[in-house]
């Protein structure tokens, strides 16, 4: 789950990082009473999760409570890269000499963790990343060793960061990493990280990622969650314990069993989708291993429910859970779904009891489920479905 600007100031404050004093709200009026209450120049700053709130005239300064208002009434309402802006951030206006960059993050592909730190903040970090990669330090943490005060002045000399403000760094760096491990982060950024004139160090902007799978030790993250921002799909599943992400553009719903097939269908249905105008996978949503009747009917309820999917493609690899349990749940769910049910299904089936999946689903004979026998023909046909706008009289076909 990713934070909002103003959740992980509050988060990196309980852990001792210096951020400055302000306050979130929701109106304007609101806005210019923090403003008089601060008693300085302050900054409006949008509350989306998206970058690029700059340029988008979502960070503005104010001299004054008046000029605090009207900024704030600016910015409330406003459409960043699609994210509304319903709540807006006044803290103090920082004088800033130096901008640093500093993140840990869970590197996934050497599987361990990363810290990256440069001298030079403030900037797009992926912009940095390719123009200048030797002014962007990275550096493995060992996971049990984690880091201490000697890993952070490492991590300090490694970024340049100038010596006069060395030690304070390092210090924020510690509090930093004790951020990341406590509250089960995946991500812990700041940009930019800093130097005041009177050599202070102070987290000015950052960015929070917390691992969801860790919520159970943490039932105060579940406060963090603002229903307004959420995509309504993902909370309804969410809702019902499902594993999907909602895509942006796609026309083909996508129900799997296991992570690592979904993704192989997202790949293929895009491959197929070109021959037929483009169509696109339009979610993940991985069932697991027990494709009940009830788990099928939650998973096509919520991707029956996106009005962008043309139709959908269910593909199932029968282990644990056989595919004559995984075709009886689909016979089952469409039942449960009733009239709800209105597009069409293309499903293959492939691994333990197939034959007798295929004959269940073949039997039922329901008007809205197209049996096919490849993973490739299926994407193809629920390709073309989707472009067709996924007529209503299709009929069922065995593809074995």
């Amino acid at each position: 789950m990713d934070l909002f600007e103003y959740q992980a100031r509050d988060i990196f404050a309980a852990h001792g990082v210096s951020v400055l004093a302000g306050k979130t709200v929701d109106n304007a009026g609101d806005a210019a009473a923090v403003a008089s209450e601060l008693g300085t120049a302050v900054v409006v700053k949008a509350q989306v999760k998206t970058g690029g709130r700059g340029k988008a005239g979502g960070v503005k300064l104010a001299k004054s409570a008046d000029e605090a208002k009207e900024k704030a009434e600016a910015i409330l309402g406003l459409d960043i890269k699609g994210h509304i802006v319903h709540q807006v951030l006044v803290t103090e206006a920082s004088d800033i000499s130096e901008e640093y960059y500093f993140s840990f993050l869970l590197d996934r592909s050497n599987r361990t963790f990363l810290a990256m730190c440069s001298s030079e903040g403030g900037m797009e970090i992926e912009q940095l990343a390719v123009e200048r990669p030797d002014a962007l330090a990275r550096i493995a943490i060992d996971p049990i060793a984690g880091v201490d005060k000697a890993k952070a002045d490492e991590i300090v000399a490694a970024g340049r960061i100038p010596a006069a403000v060395a030690e304070e760094a390092a210090h924020v760096i510690v509090k930093l990493w004790e951020t990341f491990v406590s509250e089960d982060a995946t991500l812990v950024e700041v940009n930019p990280l800093v130097r005041d004139p009177q050599d202070k160090v102070i987290a000015l902007d950052g960015k929070v990622t917390l691992d969801t799978n860790a919520d159970f030790r943490h039932p105060a993250h579940a406060e963090l969650v603002d229903e307004r921002t959420e995509n309504p799909l993902e909370a309804k599943a969410k809702a019902k314990g499902l594993n999907y992400v909602k895509l942006d553009g796609g026309q083909v719903g996508i129900i799997g069993n296991g992570a690592g097939l979904v993704m192989s269908t997202l790949d293929v249905v895009a491959y197929a989708g070109e021959a037929h105008g483009g169509v696109k996978p339009a979610n993940f949503l991985d069932i697991g291993g027990g494709a009940s009747a009830q788990i099928m009917a939650d998973g096509l309820d919520v991707i029956l429910g996106d009005d962008e999917v043309k139709s959908v493609f269910v593909n199932v690899f029968g282990g644990i859970t056989a595919c004559d349990a995984v075709a009886n749940g689909i016979v089952e769910a469409l039942k449960i779904l009733g009239d709800d049910a209105t597009k069409q299904l293309v499903v293959r089936l492939d691994g333990n009891n197939v034959e007798e999946g295929r004959r269940i689903l073949e039997e039922a004979n329901h008007p809205l489920v197209t049996v096919v026998g490849t993973m490739d023909d299926a994407a193809a046909k629920a390709a073309e479905l989707a472009s067709a706008g996924a007529g209503s009289h299709n009929t069922t076909a065995a593809g074995a």
